[in-house]
Protein backbone atom coordinates (compact mmCIF):
# COMPACT_ATOMS: atom_id res chain seq x y z
CA UNK A 1 0.00 0.00 0.00
CA UNK A 2 1.69 3.39 -1.12
CA UNK A 3 1.59 6.16 1.32
CA UNK A 4 -1.05 8.26 -0.64
CA UNK A 5 -3.43 5.58 -0.63
CA UNK A 6 -3.08 5.56 2.89
CA UNK A 7 -3.47 8.67 3.96
CA UNK A 8 -6.41 9.13 1.57
CA UNK A 9 -7.88 5.95 3.96
CA UNK A 10 -7.37 8.39 6.88
CA UNK A 11 -9.67 10.77 5.21
CA UNK A 12 -12.30 8.02 4.19
CA UNK A 13 -12.60 7.77 8.34
CA UNK A 14 -15.25 10.75 7.78
CA UNK A 15 -17.65 8.29 6.56
CA UNK A 16 -19.93 5.99 8.31
CA UNK A 17 -18.09 2.55 8.58
CA UNK A 18 -20.89 0.73 7.21
CA UNK A 19 -20.29 3.33 4.16
CA UNK A 20 -16.62 2.32 4.27
CA UNK A 21 -17.26 -0.97 3.78
CA UNK A 22 -19.34 -0.80 0.85
CA UNK A 23 -17.83 2.21 -1.13
CA UNK A 24 -14.32 2.48 0.62
CA UNK A 25 -12.45 0.79 -2.23
CA UNK A 26 -14.09 2.28 -4.82
CA UNK A 27 -13.68 5.69 -3.07
CA UNK A 28 -10.07 5.52 -2.80
CA UNK A 29 -9.35 3.85 -6.04
CA UNK A 30 -10.87 6.65 -8.32
CA UNK A 31 -9.02 9.38 -6.14
CA UNK A 32 -6.15 7.24 -7.00
CA UNK A 33 -6.75 6.63 -10.53
CA UNK A 34 -6.72 10.44 -11.11
CA UNK A 35 -3.47 11.46 -8.75
CA UNK A 36 -0.53 12.85 -10.17
CA UNK A 37 2.26 10.83 -11.26
CA UNK A 38 4.40 10.62 -8.18
CA UNK A 39 2.34 13.04 -5.63
CA UNK A 40 1.92 11.25 -2.26
CA UNK A 41 -0.39 13.63 -0.43
CA UNK A 42 -4.04 14.31 -1.30
CA UNK A 43 -4.90 17.69 -2.70
CA UNK A 44 -6.04 20.10 -0.07
CA UNK A 45 -9.35 19.79 -3.11
CA UNK A 46 -9.34 16.20 -2.55
CA UNK A 47 -9.31 16.09 1.25
CA UNK A 48 -12.07 19.06 1.27
CA UNK A 49 -14.58 16.84 -0.89
CA UNK A 50 -13.92 13.55 1.29
CA UNK A 51 -14.38 15.39 4.41
CA UNK A 52 -17.20 16.99 2.88
CA UNK A 53 -18.88 13.75 2.04
CA UNK A 54 -18.40 12.35 4.98
CA UNK A 55 -20.22 14.73 6.75
CA UNK A 56 -23.24 14.75 4.13
CA UNK A 57 -23.07 10.47 4.44
CA UNK A 58 -22.62 10.68 8.36
CA UNK A 59 -25.76 13.43 8.74
CA UNK A 60 -27.72 11.05 6.20
CA UNK A 61 -27.09 8.16 8.30
CA UNK A 62 -28.58 10.31 11.39
CA UNK A 63 -31.47 11.41 9.63
CA UNK A 64 -30.45 14.61 9.32
CA UNK A 65 -29.68 14.96 5.54
CA UNK A 66 -31.84 18.23 5.17
CA UNK A 67 -29.15 20.30 8.01
CA UNK A 68 -26.66 21.32 5.47
CA UNK A 69 -29.51 23.03 3.22
CA UNK A 70 -30.33 24.31 6.56
CA UNK A 71 -27.23 25.62 7.61
CA UNK A 72 -27.00 27.46 4.14
CA UNK A 73 -30.77 28.61 4.49
CA UNK A 74 -29.85 30.08 7.92
CA UNK A 75 -26.90 31.56 6.23
CA UNK A 76 -28.67 33.97 4.03
CA UNK A 77 -30.82 35.03 7.23
CA UNK A 78 -27.78 35.78 8.83
CA UNK A 79 -25.95 37.87 6.45
CA UNK A 80 -28.52 40.40 6.58
CA UNK A 81 -28.83 40.44 9.85
CA UNK A 82 -25.23 40.77 10.04
CA UNK A 83 -24.90 43.78 7.75
CA UNK A 84 -27.88 45.67 9.52
CA UNK A 85 -26.11 45.43 12.72
CA UNK A 86 -22.81 47.13 10.83
CA UNK A 87 -24.99 49.56 8.93
CA UNK A 88 -26.55 50.68 12.16
CA UNK A 89 -23.12 50.67 14.33
CA UNK A 90 -21.05 52.19 11.53
CA UNK A 91 -23.47 55.32 11.57
CA UNK A 92 -23.60 55.41 15.34
CA UNK A 93 -20.12 55.86 15.35
CA UNK A 94 -20.01 58.47 13.07
CA UNK A 95 -22.85 60.58 15.35
CA UNK A 96 -20.10 60.70 18.56
CA UNK A 97 -20.03 63.93 19.85
CA UNK A 98 -16.52 65.72 20.30
CA UNK A 99 -15.22 64.55 23.28
CA UNK A 100 -11.64 63.06 24.80
CA UNK A 101 -11.97 59.36 24.49
CA UNK A 102 -12.97 59.57 20.64
CA UNK A 103 -11.09 57.15 19.55
CA UNK A 104 -10.51 58.35 15.71
CA UNK A 105 -11.00 61.63 14.55
CA UNK A 106 -14.76 61.60 14.08
CA UNK A 107 -15.71 58.14 15.52
CA UNK A 108 -16.66 56.66 18.97
CA UNK A 109 -14.48 53.16 18.89
CA UNK A 110 -11.71 51.21 17.18
CA UNK A 111 -15.26 49.23 16.27
CA UNK A 112 -15.53 51.11 13.16
CA UNK A 113 -13.00 48.99 11.83
CA UNK A 114 -15.56 45.76 11.81
CA UNK A 115 -18.12 47.52 10.50
CA UNK A 116 -17.26 48.79 7.38
CA UNK A 117 -15.65 45.49 7.35
CA UNK A 118 -19.01 44.04 7.07
CA UNK A 119 -20.52 46.90 4.74
CA UNK A 120 -17.70 45.89 2.26
CA UNK A 121 -18.46 42.77 2.70
CA UNK A 122 -22.31 42.91 1.35
CA UNK A 123 -20.60 45.40 -1.61
CA UNK A 124 -18.64 42.59 -2.56
CA UNK A 125 -21.76 39.90 -2.15
CA UNK A 126 -24.14 42.01 -4.42
CA UNK A 127 -20.83 42.21 -7.73
CA UNK A 128 -18.69 39.19 -6.95
CA UNK A 129 -19.30 35.47 -6.82
CA UNK A 130 -20.52 33.95 -3.67
CA UNK A 131 -16.48 32.52 -3.33
CA UNK A 132 -15.42 36.45 -2.88
CA UNK A 133 -18.32 36.93 -0.68
CA UNK A 134 -17.18 34.33 1.36
CA UNK A 135 -13.76 35.47 1.93
CA UNK A 136 -15.35 38.94 2.79
CA UNK A 137 -17.29 37.41 5.30
CA UNK A 138 -14.23 35.56 6.46
CA UNK A 139 -12.06 38.94 6.62
CA UNK A 140 -14.93 40.91 8.25
CA UNK A 141 -15.34 38.08 11.33
CA UNK A 142 -11.69 38.09 11.69
CA UNK A 143 -11.58 42.23 11.86
CA UNK A 144 -14.26 42.04 14.36
CA UNK A 145 -12.82 39.44 16.79
CA UNK A 146 -9.61 41.10 16.70
CA UNK A 147 -11.41 44.76 17.71
CA UNK A 148 -11.36 42.80 21.49
CA UNK A 149 -7.53 42.53 21.43
CA UNK A 150 -6.49 45.81 19.71
CA UNK A 151 -8.67 47.45 22.30
CA UNK A 152 -6.86 46.16 25.22
CA UNK A 153 -3.67 46.39 23.99
CA UNK A 154 -4.21 49.73 22.72
CA UNK A 155 -6.14 50.88 25.09
CA UNK A 156 -8.77 52.19 22.87
CA UNK A 157 -12.95 52.16 23.43
CA UNK A 158 -14.00 49.33 21.89
CA UNK A 159 -17.73 47.97 20.98
CA UNK A 160 -19.18 46.42 24.64
CA UNK A 161 -18.90 42.50 24.30
CA UNK A 162 -22.84 42.25 23.70
CA UNK A 163 -22.33 43.86 20.58
CA UNK A 164 -19.19 42.13 19.21
CA UNK A 165 -20.56 38.64 20.19
CA UNK A 166 -23.74 38.10 18.56
CA UNK A 167 -21.83 39.83 14.81
CA UNK A 168 -19.58 36.83 15.57
CA UNK A 169 -22.00 33.90 15.37
CA UNK A 170 -23.93 35.73 12.85
CA UNK A 171 -20.61 35.57 10.88
CA UNK A 172 -20.21 31.94 11.56
CA UNK A 173 -23.05 31.27 9.77
CA UNK A 174 -22.98 33.91 7.26
CA UNK A 175 -19.47 31.77 5.86
CA UNK A 176 -21.56 28.81 5.02
CA UNK A 177 -23.59 31.06 1.98
CA UNK A 178 -25.35 28.66 -0.51
CA UNK A 179 -22.63 28.22 -3.56
CA UNK A 180 -25.11 29.28 -6.64
CA UNK A 181 -27.86 32.31 -6.03
CA UNK A 182 -29.29 34.97 -8.17
CA UNK A 183 -29.02 38.83 -7.42
CA UNK A 184 -32.63 38.60 -5.33
CA UNK A 185 -29.84 36.40 -3.25
CA UNK A 186 -26.89 38.53 -3.24
CA UNK A 187 -28.39 42.39 -3.21
CA UNK A 188 -30.40 41.54 0.16
CA UNK A 189 -27.10 42.42 2.78
CA UNK A 190 -26.71 45.14 0.93
CA UNK A 191 -30.03 46.94 0.40
CA UNK A 192 -30.89 45.83 4.17
CA UNK A 193 -27.13 47.62 5.29
CA UNK A 194 -28.24 50.61 3.25
CA UNK A 195 -31.73 50.97 5.07
CA UNK A 196 -29.84 50.55 8.56
CA UNK A 197 -27.44 53.35 7.39
CA UNK A 198 -30.48 55.88 6.49
CA UNK A 199 -32.51 54.99 9.99
CA UNK A 200 -30.11 55.58 12.43
CA UNK A 201 -28.74 58.35 10.70
CA UNK A 202 -32.21 59.77 10.70
CA UNK A 203 -32.77 58.41 14.09
CA UNK A 204 -29.58 58.96 15.91
CA UNK A 205 -28.87 62.82 16.22
CA UNK A 206 -26.00 63.14 18.49
CA UNK A 207 -26.45 59.59 19.99
CA UNK A 208 -23.09 56.93 20.07
CA UNK A 209 -21.93 53.85 21.86
CA UNK A 210 -21.49 55.68 24.96
CA UNK A 211 -24.81 57.80 25.56
CA UNK A 212 -28.08 56.05 25.53
CA UNK A 213 -28.92 52.47 25.85
CA UNK A 214 -26.81 50.99 22.89
CA UNK A 215 -28.76 47.47 22.97
CA UNK A 216 -31.28 49.31 21.18
CA UNK A 217 -31.02 48.77 18.21
CA UNK A 218 -29.68 44.59 18.72
CA UNK A 219 -32.98 44.25 20.58
CA UNK A 220 -35.81 45.09 17.95
CA UNK A 221 -33.63 43.37 15.16
CA UNK A 222 -33.77 40.26 16.90
CA UNK A 223 -37.59 39.22 16.69
CA UNK A 224 -37.17 40.44 13.02
CA UNK A 225 -34.74 38.03 12.20
CA UNK A 226 -36.35 35.37 14.34
CA UNK A 227 -40.20 36.31 12.63
CA UNK A 228 -38.81 36.23 9.02
CA UNK A 229 -37.25 32.48 9.71
CA UNK A 230 -40.32 31.38 11.21
CA UNK A 231 -42.43 32.21 8.18
CA UNK A 232 -39.86 30.64 5.59
CA UNK A 233 -40.07 27.99 7.80
CA UNK A 234 -43.44 27.20 8.03
CA UNK A 235 -43.35 27.98 4.35
CA UNK A 236 -41.18 25.19 3.40
CA UNK A 237 -42.19 22.45 6.44
CA UNK A 238 -45.80 22.59 4.83
CA UNK A 239 -44.45 22.22 1.10
CA UNK A 240 -42.52 19.09 2.80
CA UNK A 241 -39.19 20.79 2.96
CA UNK A 242 -37.41 20.52 6.59
CA UNK A 243 -34.45 22.88 5.65
CA UNK A 244 -36.39 25.99 7.27
CA UNK A 245 -36.99 24.34 10.58
CA UNK A 246 -33.01 23.59 11.64
CA UNK A 247 -32.75 26.98 9.66
CA UNK A 248 -34.67 27.71 12.41
CA UNK A 249 -32.77 26.04 15.39
CA UNK A 250 -29.67 27.30 13.51
CA UNK A 251 -30.70 30.92 14.68
CA UNK A 252 -31.53 30.47 17.93
CA UNK A 253 -28.22 31.21 19.36
CA UNK A 254 -27.62 34.49 17.52
CA UNK A 255 -31.34 35.82 17.86
CA UNK A 256 -31.14 34.89 21.65
CA UNK A 257 -27.85 37.20 21.68
CA UNK A 258 -28.77 39.99 19.65
CA UNK A 259 -31.35 40.13 22.51
CA UNK A 260 -28.65 39.50 25.15
CA UNK A 261 -28.98 43.34 27.15
CA UNK A 262 -32.86 42.42 28.35
CA UNK A 263 -31.69 38.45 28.78
CA UNK A 264 -29.16 39.97 30.77
CA UNK A 265 -31.30 41.53 32.96
CA UNK A 266 -33.70 38.26 33.48
CA UNK A 267 -30.65 36.22 34.50
CA UNK A 268 -29.78 38.81 36.87
CA UNK A 269 -33.39 38.97 38.28
CA UNK A 270 -33.58 34.62 38.59
CA UNK A 271 -30.08 34.21 40.45
CA UNK A 272 -30.32 37.78 42.28
CA UNK A 273 -27.12 39.01 40.79
CA UNK A 274 -26.40 42.38 39.38
CA UNK A 275 -27.27 42.99 35.66
CA UNK A 276 -25.03 44.75 33.28
CA UNK A 277 -22.48 42.82 35.44
CA UNK A 278 -19.40 40.85 33.18
CA UNK A 279 -20.29 37.58 35.24
CA UNK A 280 -23.87 37.99 34.60
CA UNK A 281 -23.14 38.97 30.70
CA UNK A 282 -21.17 35.98 30.28
CA UNK A 283 -23.47 33.47 32.10
CA UNK A 284 -26.39 34.53 30.23
CA UNK A 285 -24.90 34.24 27.02
CA UNK A 286 -23.28 30.98 28.10
CA UNK A 287 -26.66 29.51 28.74
CA UNK A 288 -28.16 31.45 24.93
CA UNK A 289 -25.81 28.72 23.19
CA UNK A 290 -26.09 25.88 25.92
CA UNK A 291 -30.21 26.29 25.09
CA UNK A 292 -29.16 25.87 21.03
CA UNK A 293 -26.89 23.08 20.98
CA UNK A 294 -29.25 21.46 23.27
CA UNK A 295 -32.42 22.05 20.99
CA UNK A 296 -30.16 20.79 17.83
CA UNK A 297 -28.80 17.81 19.68
CA UNK A 298 -32.53 16.48 20.58
CA UNK A 299 -33.27 17.56 16.53
CA UNK A 300 -30.83 14.87 15.89
CA UNK A 301 -31.62 12.67 17.94
CA UNK A 302 -35.05 12.62 16.80
CA UNK A 303 -33.95 12.25 13.69
CA UNK A 304 -31.93 9.38 13.95
CA UNK A 305 -34.72 7.71 15.82
CA UNK A 306 -36.97 8.19 12.67
CA UNK A 307 -34.24 7.04 10.07
CA UNK A 308 -33.29 3.95 12.38
CA UNK A 309 -35.93 1.32 11.11
CA UNK A 310 -35.51 -2.30 12.41
CA UNK A 311 -36.61 -4.83 10.45
CA UNK A 312 -38.57 -7.65 11.29
CA UNK A 313 -37.07 -10.82 9.82
CA UNK A 314 -39.67 -13.52 8.88
CA UNK A 315 -39.04 -16.89 8.77
CA UNK A 316 -38.19 -19.05 5.94
CA UNK A 317 -41.21 -20.68 3.71
CA UNK A 318 -41.33 -24.33 3.92
CA UNK A 319 -41.42 -25.82 0.41
CA UNK A 320 -43.19 -28.75 -0.21
CA UNK A 321 -41.55 -31.66 -1.78
CA UNK A 322 -44.05 -33.11 -3.39
CA UNK A 323 -46.27 -30.30 -4.93
CA UNK A 324 -43.97 -27.74 -4.76
CA UNK A 325 -46.13 -25.28 -2.46
CA UNK A 326 -44.43 -22.92 0.21
CA UNK A 327 -46.36 -22.08 3.51
CA UNK A 328 -45.44 -19.92 6.71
Amino acid sequence: MSDLERRYLRLLRAYPADYRRSRGAEIVGTYLDLAGQGQRWPSPADAADLLRGGLRQRLRAAGAADLIPGVRLAALFAFPAATAVAGTWATAETAAPTVDWVAFGPFATVGVACWIAWLLAATVAAVAPVRWARVAVGLALAVTVAVVPVGAIADLPRPPLFVLLPQMVLGLLALALPPDGGWWLRLPPLAVAAAAVAATAHELGDWSYRWGDPGTALTTSAPAVLVVAMLVAVALVLGGDRRGLWSMLLLIAPVGLLALRPLDFLTGKVLGWNPQDSVTFAVTAGWVVALNLTVLWLALAAGRKRAYRPTIALPAPHTCPTCGGTGR
